[in-house]
């Protein structure tokens, strides 16, 4: 009796091990299977694991900044990849891209995702695209909308902020509606219409 449970036990750990392996070469890895392996490392092999990520690219290396609280500006570099991609050189043709000067800001929003950090990662897209828009013609109605929906979020991440720390903020949304006079696309009026409907300038 002992022996047979003994066979089926053994029978059972080997299509166990027949499915997981199948399952690791057929299925792409989640973070289960991820967490899984980083179990079996020791504290040295985990740090090196981390140092071979910091190195690989120097987004890794604005997360990790970001989420430690390290260097004096921990915004710059997620600043650096809104300004290349939604105000690039175009004497240089270098390409524009919306949804790359999103993903810094979604990807800030990862590493740490501050309330005030937010704030202005969403206000500097609008300004960029802004500073974009004033130098050069553009007739990309995708580009107006995405700053429109930008400029919505950052009243949104303002509003989220306690009333003494909105000034600055609302000074630079206002200032941001009055250009938009020379923009076209109605975008002066689509701003407006956020800032009133958000209302963060009335006193509380």
């Amino acid at each position: 009796m002992y022996l047979e449970r003994a066979e089926k036990l053994a029978h059972k750990t080997i299509i166990e091990r027949f499915v997981a392996v199948a399952r690791s070469k057929n299925a792409s890895p989640t973070w289960s299977d991820v967490r899984a392996a980083l179990l079996l490392f020791d504290r040295a092999g985990l740090l090196g694991l981390v140092q071979d990520l910091y190195t690989a690219s120097k987004g890794n290396q604005a997360f990790l900044h970001a989420r430690l609280g390290l260097g004096h500006d921990q915004l710059q570099p997620f600043k650096a990849s809104i300004s290349n991609w939604i105000c690039p050189d175009v004497m240089k043709n270098q390409p524009i891209s919306v949804s790359k000067a999103k993903k810094a800001i979604a990807d800030y929003k990862k590493a740490i995702g501050r309330p005030d950090g937010m704030a202005e990662l969403s206000i500097f897209y609008c300004e960029e695209a802004f500073g974009f828009l004033e130098s050069c013609s553009m007739e990309d109605e995708s580009y107006f909308v995405a700053l429109i929906r930008m400029y919505g979020r950052s009243l949104e991440f303002v509003s989220s902020l306690p009333p003494a720390e909105r000034a600055t903020y609302l000074e630079r949304l206002d200032k941001l509606r009055s250009r938009g006079r020379r923009i076209g696309w109605g975008v002066e009026e689509e701003l407006n219409s956020l800032w009133y409907a958000a209302a963060l300038d009335q006193v509380e």
